[in-house]
């Protein structure tokens, strides 16, 4: 069946995503039934659609014409034999692979041998959930985000024995209705819930070593960065009992796979009760669903009169502008990227800590922003041979150019860079293990989760050989697997040398 053949859509499920889903394709002009189990819940769905509606009417974002034709396009259900002439199933409901199985065995048996079936699942495997139909080709996963009208990206999943007409149709369905359609084989997380562990896992990390403070590493993140929010902040709105529950289900379901590990931290927190906006508490605390404001550490520093810059910065976006504007006096030096300040020793990070990169001497690491002119903040890991002098001059440095210095213990890859890297060796593997392309990964991340590039594109662009070096170093550093580096990093690595 072709994309143009469905004109009824089905839509179980009354909560936020069902009502959403249906939202999205009664807009695209298709006739839809939304069905719940409680009735009650469909009426009210739809009462609720319809006052959100005309308040959109009431702003101008939409034409009462317009709201009527939508409105009227979608229906209710009373009992399930009702989607028989459904040519699309859509299903948003509990999940519990149960439910979901026994509810498609329903569907089989009273919708025609054209329906296709499809599961909003975010987590349950869709050759599992297929097991339970005789004719488990029709079925695949098509996972929108929340909210569903809103947000882009719908991840269009296959389980084993899911057609490839069906994938097809349903890639181009999504896009039709607007969205950025992405395929993926069914493995736990699909895409995006998969590659984003380590966004969340390498803050969780920095916390558990006692790097910083949630606010400190949430502004790095933005500002560093360039993420619209930092993984303490998000990790509260999304719900710290949520995201634990997604994080341990991904962990448990790649069989302990340690670049999955759940953290303390955050199971702390769940067992506290502090699961962020919801309960008034996370990692931050809330009046009124809005954070308590945070003030920053702003240590003092003096500005030296001298400072010697060692070597060639133009890999690092902006730093040579910034330098072009010290009011000092700067000495140019060739070797290896580093600015020598008041006997301290300040490189790019590594992967090493600064202390084990310079035994026995006064050594900082800096870490990486995705432009450093442009950002707010930048982070310096110090190692414990500064004194408070030391510091005083690297920070008055910094902050002669206009920067807010963070100040870190001596982390190894600090933060931005080893999010970086970890994110690009998640997206490595999976490519490796043919979950997704790298384009559709790419996609998946920006518009899934709002990341300011795909990680496979910010890979090319900070080098893979970079990345590949610094998870290297971790690895060694910490002799845990959750740092190896995957082999088509390796592969991606070797080919940006062959190229140079």
């Amino acid at each position: 069946m072709s994309r143009n053949a469905i004109q009824r859509v089905a839509v179980i499920g009354a909560g936020t995503m069902g009502l959403g889903i249906a939202q999205v394709a009664a807009q695209a002009g298709h006739s839809v039934q939304l069905y719940d189990v409680d009735p009650a819940r469909t009426r009210a769905a739809l009462a609720e659609l319809a006052e959100r509606l005309a308040l959109r009417v009431a702003r101008g974002r939409l034409a009462e014409d317009d709201r009527t034709a939508l409105l009227a396009r979608l229906v209710p259900a009373e009992c399930l034999a009702e989607l028989a002439e459904a040519e699309l199933v859509i299903e948003a409901v509990v999940e519990r692979l149960e439910v979901k199985q026994q509810l498609f065995r329903e569907l089989e048996a009273i919708c025609g041998e054209q329906t296709m079936f499809a599961s909003n699942t975010s987590s349950i495997s869709i050759t599992a959930i297929g097991a339970a139909l005789a004719r488990p080709e029709r079925l695949a996963g098509l996972h929108f985000f929340n909210p569903a009208p809103v947000m882009k990206l719908v991840e269009v999943i296959s389980g084993l024995a899911t057609a490839a007409p069906v994938r097809d149709t349903l890639l181009a369905l999504a896009r039709d209705w607007g969205k950025v359609a992405v395929h993926a084989r069914s493995t736990p997380g699909f895409i995006v819930n998969r590659i984003a562990r380590p966004y969340y896992g390498e803050t969780l990390r920095a916390l558990q070593e006692g790097v910083a403070e949630p606010g400190v590493l949430d502004a790095l993140m933005r500002s560093a960065g360039g993420f619209p929010m930092g993984a303490c902040e998000l990790t509260d709105l999304i719900g710290q009992d949520v995201n634990f529950a997604v994080s341990t289900s991904v962990y448990r379901a790649f069989f302990d796979e340690p670049r999955y590990r759940p953290s303390l931290v955050q199971q702390a927190l769940v067992d506290a009760g502090r699961l962020g906006r919801k309960s008034g508490q996370g990692f931050y605390r809330y009046q009124g669903g809005q954070p308590e404001v945070q003030e920053l550490p702003s240590p003092a520093g003096r500005a030296p009169e001298r400072v010697v810059v060692r070597g060639d910065w133009s890999g690092l976006k902006g730093v040579e502008a910034l330098l072009a504007r010290y009011p000092g006096t700067i000495e140019r030096e060739g070797g290896a990227p580093a600015l020598l300040i008041d006997g301290v020793c300040v490189e790019p990070t590594n992967g090493q800590s600064a202390a084990l990169r310079h035994p026995g001497r006064a050594a900082m690491a800096l870490d990486w922003a995705e432009d450093y002119e442009r950002a707010q903040y930048l982070a310096l890991g110090v190692s414990a041979c500064c004194t408070p002098e030391q510091v005083a001059a690297v920070t008055g440095f910094f902050q002669a150019l206009g920067k807010q210095v963070l100040l870190l213990s001596d982390h190894p890859g600090l933060l931005v860079l080893r999010t970086l890297a970890t994110l690009v060796n998640e997206a490595a593997e999976a490519c490796l293990h043919g979950v997704a392309s790298p384009e559709d990964i790419d996609l998946a991340m920006r518009y899934g989760v709002n990341y300011p590039k795909g990680p496979v594109a910010w890979g090319a662009e900070i080098g893979y050989r970079r990345l590949l070096a610094l998870l290297e170093r971790l690895h060694a550093l910490y002799g845990e697997d959750k740092y190896r580096p995957s082999l088509t990093l390796r592969h991606w690595a070797a080919r940006e040398e062959a190229h140079d």
